[in-house]
């Protein structure tokens, strides 16, 4: 198989983790007689640096012409700290998406066995927990209208959702659920918000499609503490932009660490593939960063968009193995980690590549 891979490190340590990803990409088609081809791009602070424009033109051209992309992070403290600044590295993530269609996030929630020991959550709680989310991605406060009134002293943001824009997540996860426990559980905040109620009465239409379904519905609260208090009851959960970002972020702590989750984000063209973590720019540099996120992500890559299944699981087994083998990242290390077995980015990434190898 050929295909061609951009890879977007953006921020922070997304170079560190992106670069990793791609080495496992090159073990993977030379295990498997893969021809991948690479390139690179600028995106979020690093792009308006260079160019003034948080995502070139150069670089969504270039997007659009991949078989798939390998992302990394955007952000920077220097717009964190101004919220006044008119450009913005969040900006160029936003454009990415809208213009390529990616309006289905998954973001598979899976404990390795080996890191129940990692999370905040009692173990008992957590074992057995997997969880895939869809979060839907081009819709909702991120994307509808804003401004400040009052001479900056009111603004607003407005949660808008179309009925198509519903029914299009919302089927992807109906198909997704009858590939697992058959089970789907709609996250919405119907009892106050008009775009919730909007967001139910598409998925209480589609239900009777997939009767071998079995629907749930949770007000986003409730949703969120039933998360950390019995994760294993949720198996398919669908939910719209501004939850799903929150939710997936509580549930990295089911996993043990952000950097342990990966994400797709797939639509109408390429499919774009990426950690859950941010630019982190605390320890950018530091070279301690946990880059399995990126090989999560990687896996993801090469089924969704390649549809190379034992490649993929190749991928998922050598992280297993590493980690039985007690390795860690600071982020997933416990006091009783012995202290070589707490390894740096790269150094985490070559435990992958040679049990890919």
């Amino acid at each position: 198989m050929k295909k061609h891979i951009l890879v977007v490190p953006g921020d922070g340590i997304g170079a560190e983790v992106t670069a990793v990803g791609k080495q496992v990409l090159e073990v993977i088609a030379q295990k498997f007689g893969h021809e991948f081809t690479y390139d690179e791009a600028l995106i979020g602070h690093v792009a308006i640096e260079a160019t003034g424009s948080p995502l070139p033109e150069e670089t969504l051209t270039k997007m659009k012409s991949a078989d798939a992309v390998l992302f990394g992070a955007v952000g920077h403290p220097k717009y964190d700290n101004d919220p006044s600044a008119k450009v913005r590295p969040e900006q160029g993530l936003l454009q990415m998406r809208k213009e390529l269609g990616l309006y289905a996030n998954l973001r598979p929630i899976k404990l390795f066995d080996e890191l129940l020991e990692a999370s905040s959550i009692k173990p008992e709680i957590l074992r057995g927990a997997d969880i895939l989310f869809f979060r839907e991605l081009t819709g909702d406060v991120y994307f509808g209208k804003r401004e400040r009134l009052e001479e900056g002293n009111t603004a607003y943001d407005t949660m808008i959702y179309s009925k198509y824009e519903v029914e299009r997540i919302v089927r992807k996860a109906f198909e997704a659920a009858r590939t697992r426990s058959k089970r789907l559980c709609s996250v919405d905040k119907a009892n106050v918000l008009e775009s919730s109620r909007l967001w139910r009465e598409v998925v209480q239409a589609i239900a009777p499609e997939y009767p071998d379904v079995t629907v749930e519905h949770q007000f986003i609260d409730a949703a969120a503490m039933l998360l950390i208090k019995d994760p294993k009851r949720f198996d398919v959960v669908v939910t719209g932009n501004l939850f799903g970002d929150i939710l997936t972020d509580e549930a990295s702590q089911i996993a043990g660490s952000m950097g342990m989750l990966a994400s797709a984000s797939v639509g109408d063209s390429t499919g774009v593939y990426e950690p859950i973590h941010g630019s982190a720019h605390d320890i950018t540099g530091k070279g301690v960063a946990n880059p399995l996120a990126s090989v999560l992500s990687v896996a993801l890559l090469l089924e969704i968009s390649f549809g190379l299944k034992a490649e993929a699981e190749a991928v998922i087994s050598a992280v297993d193995a590493v980690l039985k083998g007690g390795y860690r990242t600071r982020d997933i290390a416990d006091a009783d980690t012995p202290a070589d077995k707490v390894l740096g980015t790269n150094q985490m990434g070559e435990q992958v590549l040679a049990q890919l190898a």
